[in-house]
C-alpha cells in the first residue's frame, strides 16, 4: 500500500510525525485522525509519498535526469545537494500510471532469485542484479524499493508485503517469510513451482473455456449480422413481388425485422449485463458464492476442486515445519488456494476446531467439507506416521498429474462441442439461404 506521512503538534508545542500505509488519501487521513485522538496531539496534515522528476548537475559534468520518491520537493532537493549536485529542477509527476505485473514476470523473478540463491549469492546482490534486468517498470520499482527497505533495516516481511500489489498477496507473504526462515532457497523454489503451476492452470482454463466462448461470441455476432442485414436484401425482393415465402425464409425475415427494431435495446441490455457482471464479481460475497458453486459445476467442477486442493497442499508443504506451527501454515495455504469458499471453511471451521477444541489436523480438515476423501485418507496416514509434510507434497503431485491429464481430455471435448455447434449453425444458415431456390 502507498505510504503517507502525518504531521502534527502536541499541546506543549512539540512536533509529531510518522508514516502510515493506506490505499487512499482519505483512508490515511482517517487513520491519522484516530491516532491523533488516541495520542492526544493535533493533526496538521497528511502527505502522500509521490514521485518527483529532477534535473541536476555535479560540477562540470553533464546534467542528469531522474526520478525519486519522496513526501516533499524539499526532501529530494536536500538529498541531491548532500550528494554534491546542483539542483536545476524538481517537480512532482502529475500522472503516475502503474501497469499491472504479468504473472509470467513474477514467476521469472522468483525462479531466477531461487537459482541465484542456490548459487550462494548474497540476497542483496540478487536483488541488485534483478532490478537492473527486469523490463516491467512496476516490478522493477517494487524490487528496488524492497532492496532499499532491507538495506535501511526494515523487517523483511514488512518490506515484501508492502509490495503485494506488484508481486501478489501470496508471493509477497511467502518471500517475506523466506527471509526469516532457515530454508530460504526451499521456500523460493516452492513459491516458483506454485506460481508456475498456477500460470499453467490459468492458461489451460483459458484454452478450455475462454477461447471456445470467444469463438461462439464471434459466431453469434456473424449470425446476427447475416440475419439482420444480409438476408433481408434477398428475401425482401420476393416480398415486393408478392411471392409467398417458404416457412424458414419467412420466419428468418420476421426475426430480422425484430432484431433491427430492437437493436438499441438489445445492445443496452448486453452492455448493462456485462457491466453488472464485472461489478458483481468484484464483490466479496459474490466471489464467495461463485467459488462455492464452482466446485460442484459439471465437468470442470471436479477439476477445479482438485487443483485447489493441490495448490493448498503445495503451499502447506512449503510452510509446514511441525504440529506446533501448523496454524499459520494452514491459514496462509488457505489464502493461497485461490478459492474464497475453501479459504472461508478452513479459517472458520478447521482452525477454530484446532485452537479451541484441540482437534487433530485430519478431523479439522474433514469438518470443513472441502477436502476430497483421497486427500483426507492420505493426511490421516501422514498424521499416524508423522509424515504430514511429505504427505502434502504427495497429494499435490498426485492431483497435478491427474488434473493435467484430465484437463487435456476436457479441452479436446469442449473443442469438439464448439466445432459441432459451428457446424450446426453453418448448416442452418446454408439451408435457409438455399431455401429461396424453391421459390417459383
Amino acid at each position: 500500500m502507498p505510504d503517507f506521512r502525518f504531521e502534527g503538534i502536541t499541546a506543549s508545542g512539540k512536533p509529531v510525525h510518522g508514516i502510515l500505509q493506506a490505499d487512499k488519501l482519505q483512508e490515511a487521513k482517517q487513520k491519522a485522525e484516530k491516532l491523533a485522538s488516541a495520542k492526544k496531539f493535533q493533526l496538521q496534515r497528511v502527505i502522500p509519498r509521490r514521485t518527483f522528476a529532477y534535473r541536476a548537475q555535479k560540477g562540470g559534468e553533464k546534467p542528469v535526469k531522474g526520478e525519486q520518491k519522496a513526501f516533499t520537493k524539499d526532501e529530494v532537493q536536500g538529498a541531491l545537494e548532500r550528494l554534491g549536485y546542483k539542483v536545476m529542477r524538481v517537480n512532482p509527476k502529475l500522472f503516475e500510471f502503474k501497469l499491472g505485473v504479468p504473472l509470467t514476470d513474477v514467476v521469472t523473478f522468483v525462479r531466477v532469485s531461487a537459482d541465484l540463491l542456490r548459487e550462494k549469492l548474497p540476497f542483496n546482490e540478487v536483488l541488485q542484479l534483478l532490478q537492473n534486468d527486469i523490463s516491467n517498470t512496476t516490478l522493477r520499482e517494487a524490487v528496488k524499493e524492497i532492496n532499499s527497505d532491507l538495506q535501511a533495516g526494515k523487517d523483511s516481511e514488512e518490506a515484501f508485503v508492502h509490495q503485494e500489489k506488484a508481486l501478489g498477496r501470496f508471493t509477497a507473504r511467502m518471500l517475506g517469510l523466506a527471509s526469516k526462515s532457515g530454508n530460504m532457497v526451499d521456500i523460493y523454489e516452492s513459491t516458483a513451482s506454485f506460481l508456475e503451476r498456477q500460470s499453467e492452470f490459468k492458461k489451460s482454463i483459458k484454452s478450455a473455456l475462454v477461447m471456445p466462448l470467444f469463438t461462439l461470441a464471434i459466431l453469434m455476432g456473424a449470425v446476427v449480422f447475416y440475419v439482420a442485414y444480409i438476408f433481408p436484401q434477398t428475401a425482401e425482393l420476393f416480398v415486393k413481388m408478392g411471392i409467398e415465402l417458404p416457412p424458414m425464409t419467412a420466419a428468418t425475415l420476421k426475426a430480422s425485422y425484430w432484431l433491427i427494431a430492437n437493436m438499441v435495446y438489445i445492445g443496452i441490455f448486453f452492455v448493462a449485463l456485462a457491466v453488472g457482471l464485472v461489478w458483481a464479481f468484484r464483490q466479496e460475497r459474490v466471489q464467495f458464492y461463485k467459488d462455492k458453486y464452482m466446485l460442484s459445476m459439471p465437468v470442470m467442477g471436479t477439476l477445479i476442486h482438485k487443483t485447489t486442493i493441490e495448490i493448498f497442499c503445495r503451499v502447506f508443504y512449503a510452510l509446514y515445519s511441525g504440529a506446533g506451527e501448523s496454524i499459520d501454515a494452514i491459514k496462509l495455504s488457505a489464502e493461497a488456494c485461490g478459492n474464497k469458499y475453501m479459504e472461508h471453511q478452513i479459517k472458520t471451521v478447521a482452525i477454530p476446531l484446532m485452537l479451541s477444541r484441540g482437534s487433530g489436523l485430519v478431523e479439522a480438515f474433514e469438518a470443513t467439507g472441502v477436502f476430497t476423501k483421497t486427500a483426507l485418507n492420505r493426511f490421516h496416514s501422514g498424521a499416524e506416521t508423522g509424515t504430514v509434510k511429505k504427505t502434502a507434497l504427495q497429494i499435490a503431485n498426485y492431483y497435478e498429474k491427474e488434473t493435467v491429464y484430465k484437463l487435456k481430455n476436457i479441452v479436446e471435448f469442449i473443442q469438439i462441442i464448439v466445432a459441432m455447434i459451428i457446424m450446426v449453425v453453418m448448416t442452418a444458415l446454408t439451408i435457409v439461404s438455399s431455401e429461396t431456390a424453391t421459390i417459383m
